[in-house]
């Protein structure tokens, strides 16, 4: 981790600037087979977790990778959830954060509230209406691996009007986008440079692969497809995909 991130403290936990990407969990209407394909694709692990997440009270489960915490799988408890992978951002205070996002021209989707006490949470979306989450550390404080194969990479804001965008989220989370020696994990792009322009606001969370290629076989036979075929960014080669109930999200190879 970079030191303008997190450090790790007497605990092992981290402390991130506010801002940080955190922490990922897909909303999936069979965590079974979300453990199958993400098992397989990336080789992770899982184990049932406690409490709730995502404000709906439904069922979830860890997963790991070399036994650290990468992402949570989220039963939807509602056939009219979206199946989607959601990038949580970590704050110290999520009411407080909360207040300025709806002083920033965005909304609460779900105000903030306790999961247990790993932390408390919330969901907002920004004035074009991309959704993303907050995340108030209590014992858990956010990835346990990431920027390597198999964990968070990145995640890049695909939206109509990316000079607004950086006015909104460099107003939220400056120090961690703009700040002295800030490497942020979060890029923002033109929705039309990748997507129909029709396509609405939306964060796509991306995950380190160590070959592409391979990993694109997998998604196939694993029942997933290519939504975008890989192409070059800054910050590496990309490959946007669905998983077998439709959640999209981008293997990335550095």
């Amino acid at each position: 981790m970079a030191e303008n991130k997190a450090s790790a403290d007497e605990n092992g936990a981290s402390a991130y600037t506010e801002g940080v990407p955190c922490w990922v969990d897909a909303q999936l209407s069979d965590v079974e087979a979300g453990k199958r394909f993400y098992g397989e694709l990336f080789g992770w692990t899982f184990e049932g977790g406690e409490g709730t997440e995502g404000g709906e009270g439904g069922e979830w489960t860890w997963a790991r990778l070399a036994g650290e915490p990468v992402a949570g799988l989220v039963r939807k408890t509602d056939g009219r959830m979206p199946t989607v992978w959601t990038v949580y951002f970590h704050t110290p205070d999520a009411a407080a954060l909360g207040r300025r996002i709806r002083e920033g021209g965005g909304q609460l989707v779900t105000t903030p509230h306790p999961v247990a006490d790993l932390g408390s949470t919330a969901l907002a979306a920004d004035p074009q209406g991309a959704v993303f989450g907050l995340w108030q550390p209590g014992r858990h404080p956010g990835f346990g691996r990431r920027h390597e194969p198999g964990s968070f990479g990145w995640a890049e804001l695909y939206t109509p009007d990316t000079e607004a965008a950086n006015g909104f989220y460099g107003d939220l989370f400056h120090d961690a986008l703009f700040g002295p020696g800030a490497d942020p994990d979060v890029g923002r792009a033109p929705v039309s440079g990748v997507f129909p322009a029709e396509m609405p606001a939306h964060f796509l969370v991306h995950f380190d692969v160590a070959d592409c290629e391979a990993a694109l076989g997998t998604v196939a036979r694993l029942g997933g497809r290519v939504q975008v075929p890989p192409f070059e960014t800054s910050y590496g080669g990309v490959a946007v995909v669905t998983d077998g109930q439709g959640a999209s999200f981008a293997l990335l190879q550095r």
